[in-house]
């Protein structure tokens, strides 16, 4: 069993960055791939970002390639998830997810169904 808690959302304006974290324990963080997913009220919720296991392989949603950078610190067994030029379209709830290591993760990273422990997700709210 995996435990993730986020933190680090808040309300901010657009233009602004926001430094998402999501602590692991329970396991060793290592031996799992980590996402960030998002879900605005009344939408499905989306991929946004993925990380491999050791850092080496990263993936982006188009929607925020460029802005958004994800990172991982094994030795903290934390994700992060660096936001920049926030628009008011990234407003939702930001969760985080970790899945146990697989061959197919370059092949299925974007598919929520494939994450195995989740965050309780933090509010990020982008004023206009």
């Amino acid at each position: 069993q995996v435990q993730l808690v986020e933190s680090g959302g808040g309300l901010v304006q657009a233009g602004g960055s926001l430094r998402l974290s999501c602590a692991a324990s329970g396991r060793t963080f290592s031996n799992y791939d980590m996402a960030w997913f998002r879900q605005a009220p009344g939408k499905e919720r989306d991929f946004v970002a993925a990380i491999s296991w050791g850092g080496g392989r990263t993936y982006y949603a188009d929607s925020v390639k460029g802005r958004f950078t994800i990172s991982r610190d094994n030795a903290k067994n934390t994700a992060y998830l660096q936001m920049n030029s926030l628009k008011p379209e990234d407003t939702a709830v930001y969760y985080c997810a970790a899945r146990k290591l697989s061959s197919s993760f370059s092949g299925n990273y974007y598919n929520s169904l494939k994450y195995d422990y989740w965050g309780q997700g933090t509010q990020v709210t982008v004023s206009s």
